[in-house]
């Protein structure tokens, strides 16, 4: 059945999940599975960072930015976007983030 819930379990960085999908949808959740996961993947090797949860916000950031950046470019909105400040507020959540969970990366040691 179409409207009927099903499981798929994906892979993203080394950790698995299981999330609820429709048949329907396996291609485009498989799709989205594998941009999160090379997003993921980038930042964690540009930035040497190994915890999880600052990978996955910045990963978030900057695929969010993306598709806001390129909506705005769709639609000619272009004067509301100022993309070296984003980029900036973009970095300092990211030190932000550093500081906050520094305590945490020691205890992943």
């Amino acid at each position: 059945m179409s409207g009927e819930q099903n499981f798929l379990d994906v892979t993203i960085m080394g950790r698995e999940y299981r999330v609820a999908c429709t048949p329907e949808e396996r291609d485009a959740l498989l799709a989205a599975v594998d941009l999160v996961d090379g997003k993921m993947r980038e930042i964690a090797q540009r930035t040497k960072s190994t915890i999880a949860e600052r990978v996955a916000v910045m990963a978030a950031l900057n695929i969010a930015h993306e598709h806001l950046s390129s909506a705005r470019a769709e639609t000619g909105a272009f004067e509301a976007v100022d993309t070296s400040d984003a980029k900036r507020r973009i970095e300092d959540m990211g030190t932000r983030l550093d500081v906050v969970l520094a305590p945490q990366q020691q205890l992943d040691l």
